[in-house]
């Protein structure tokens, strides 16, 4: 399968060619060739310890390929690139109020106060902005997290678990938002074990196991290359199956399995030889192909990876309290 993630429109923002990493004898990326998108969304899977991490501190800059070439918006280095970003763990100075918080982001950025007003009314912050962030929940803090992740208006816009924790509810506004982003020209990438969610938002996904690429492309690619059967279920499945040996032949339980190239003749069957129009067809979601691309995968021990790239985010820690005026320190 070709690696470029995405052939869509937009131009390659993130591009990495047989990219590396190691911390010492451990290799938490191996080999790694994708292209990331302008205006798309790129969905970043893999199980704890996969590189997924590793992956997003090599385009942020806060690490170096240990081999391959990484080129982030045709710009000589990550510093003069506008990148915005996320952590799992959004964590702001609780003395601080929201509005507090985005002047003094807005500030380092060199951002004027337009843009920080314009954000608080748009994340719905505006009967918060002078409360202590120890006040606020777990969903105004990811909203206030998100804003000021794009203050300066990224070209890349990384987002690590953005909704975890969330409700329904706040997490369906945090990816409007991302859909906002993307339809505006940014390229964002998400990292998340939140598949049924992320399903309905990505144009591309890139699935990690131990630092290897695993399987990467549109939903409807991965589809045809993890071999998953589409289902067809039928409202009045036994009285159309019955003695008809050709929907017989995909017959399991009370409904119909065909492969990606199958699907299209069995439905002109149905709709053409049996007057069928009572019938749904129900592809492999994301999160089955995930784990049928898992289940591939020879045994892991999780610990040793999970350790290293702790490890290395301690050590680069540092680095990202850093701030500098067109890269989001957190």
């Amino acid at each position: 399968m070709n690696t470029n993630l995405n052939s869509l429109s937009g131009k390659p923002v993130v591009r990495l060619e047989h990219v590396g990493l190691r911390f010492g004898d451990f290799e938490a990326l191996q080999d790694i060739n994708i292209e990331i998108f302008q205006g798309q969304t790129l969905a970043l899977l893999g199980h704890n310890g996969a590189g997924k991490s590793s992956l997003i501190k090599l385009i942020l800059g806060l690490l170096k390929p240990t081999t391959g070439k990484l080129v982030v918006n045709n710009k000589p280095n990550q510093s003069s690139v506008n990148l915005g970003y996320l952590p799992e763990d959004v964590s702001f100075y609780d003395k601080l109020t929201g509005l507090e918080v985005l002047r003094y982001f807005a500030a380092l950025k060199g951002i004027n106060s337009t843009r920080v007003k314009l954000l608080i009314e748009e994340f719905e912050l505006g009967y918060a902005q002078h409360k202590p962030l120890k006040t606020y929940s777990k969903g105004m803090k990811q909203r206030l997290g998100v804003a000021q992740a794009i203050l300066s208006q990224p070209d890349i816009l990384l987002l690590d678990e953005p909704t975890v924790g969330l409700d329904p509810q706040a997490s369906q506004f945090l990816y409007q938002k991302i859909d906002s982003l993307k339809q505006q020209g940014c390229a964002v990438i998400v990292c998340t074990h939140e598949l049924s969610m992320v399903e309905k938002h990505l144009d591309s996904a890139l699935l990690l196991a131990q630092g290897r690429r695993v399987g990467s492309g549109t939903l409807d690619e991965l589809r045809q290359v993890s071999g998953l059967k589409s289902q067809i279920k039928l409202a009045d499945f036994t009285s159309i199956v019955q003695r008809d040996s050709f929907l017989a032949s995909f017959s399991q339980g009370q409904k119909l399995l065909v492969d990606s190239d199958e699907r299209s003749a069995v439905v002109e069957y149905l709709v053409q030889q049996k007057q069928c129009s009572d019938f749904s067809v129900i592809e492999p979601s994301l999160e089955s192909i995930y784990h049928h691309c898992m289940l591939q995968q020879p045994d892991r021990t999780e610990s040793n990876a999970v350790a290293t790239t702790q490890k290395s985010w301690r050590q680069s820690l540092q680095q990202l309290l850093r701030p500098t005026v067109s890269q989001s320190p957190l």
